[in-house]
């Protein structure tokens, strides 16, 4: 495995997060717990989750299969950079929400920095990021409860997920009047396919150095060989699903899959690798539900682009162009 610095910071993670969103819907506890423990014994110390995780198996969740394997100790804890998320509400699908059980407000934070802790059983938390922006409680407000827990230390670092670029400055540059850090990282959505991302937030938090995490790094599985599933047993279904219905997605993806197979190469593998390219990117968050998919993901890490295919790759999915020169003169 390989290291980084996140963002500005003197903490070091490696070049792929392992995301746990499957854990409990689609990922019974044993298997999690397994798949931590291959990630862990691979050299990923990067875990993402969030507080809301569990879907189907009841929000929090995620969190609980976590501390139930921190529980089990041989370093688990003190190994791994530990990332959750705030903002959802914790209440049970078709149950009213009662106010202030959600957003960023402090009296939220407070809650659910301690309904996390206490899942997660650990007393604190690495990175703790605002899963959306709030536009209705101030900015100062959000610094002054993370000021708080991290006098606490409850919370180490701050982060942010799915902040548009002048979100990422407006935090950062309120955190620094106060004298606070502010954010050290940002999850957004960026693969070869969505690559709005490169237009302001990339260059947002590379201007104010926060660790660029990018999520649905396969876009849904679009870019982990849907068209050979599809026409194989198995069937691409959510979001590739969807795209796939589009011609000209479709046209792309036919011709990155020809690309791949013509230099040997996974599709998969390829798209993690090429995030790992991209200025101001920490960590990919990968998604597995199988320790198969696990296996592929970390090669990815030793897998080197060649300029040719680099530039195949955008070729079938251009990116925007830098901002503003793109949309202006």
């Amino acid at each position: 495995m390989k290291y980084t610095q996140l963002g500005r910071t003197g903490l070091k993670v490696s070049r792929l997060a392992l995301g746990t969103m499957n854990f409990g819907p689609l990922t019974n506890e044993p298997d999690s717990h397994s798949l931590m423990d291959t990630a862990l014994d691979a050299g990923v110390n990067y875990f993402d989750t969030a507080n809301v995780y569990g879907q189907s198996a009841g929000k929090g969740r995620t969190e609980e299969i976590i501390g139930t394997w921190f529980a089990q100790g041989g370093e688990r804890r003190d190994k791994v950079v530990l990332a959750t998320k705030v903002y959802g509400n914790m209440t049970a699908d078709g149950e009213p929400v009662w106010p202030n059980h959600d957003r960023l407000s402090a009296l939220n934070i407070r809650r659910a920095v301690e309904g996390s802790l206490k899942r997660l059983q650990t007393d604190y938390i690495d990175i703790y990021q605002f899963h959306h922006i709030d536009r209705h409680t101030p900015v100062e407000e959000i610094w002054q409860a993370v000021d708080v827990l991290v006098q606490q230390g409850k919370i180490l670092y701050a982060g942010s997920s799915n902040f548009p670029g002048y979100k990422i400055a407006q935090a950062n540059e309120t955190a620094a009047r106060r004298g606070g850090y502010g954010l050290v990282s940002e999850q957004c959505l960026y693969n070869l396919a969505v690559r709005d991302a490169e237009m302001e937030v990339i260059p947002a938090s590379q201007e104010y150095g926060v660790g660029v995490i990018p999520w649905s790094p396969l876009h849904g599985g679009l870019l982990g060989g849907a068209l050979k599933k599809a026409e194989g047993a198995r069937r691409s279904g959510g979001r590739a699903a969807a795209e796939l219905a589009k011609p000209e997605v479709r046209a792309r993806v036919q011709a990155y899959e020809d690309l791949l197979d013509k230099h040997g190469l996974a599709p998969g593998e390829v798209a993690l690798a090429w995030l790992l390219t991209r200025p101001g990117v920490t960590a990919p968050i990968l998604g597995p539900r199988t320790a198969e998919q696990l296996d592929s993901a970390l090669r990815a890490v030793e897998l080197e682009l060649s300029r040719e295919v680099l530039d195949a790759l955008d070729e079938i999915f251009p990116g925007p162009g830098p901002s503003p020169e793109s949309f202006a003169w």
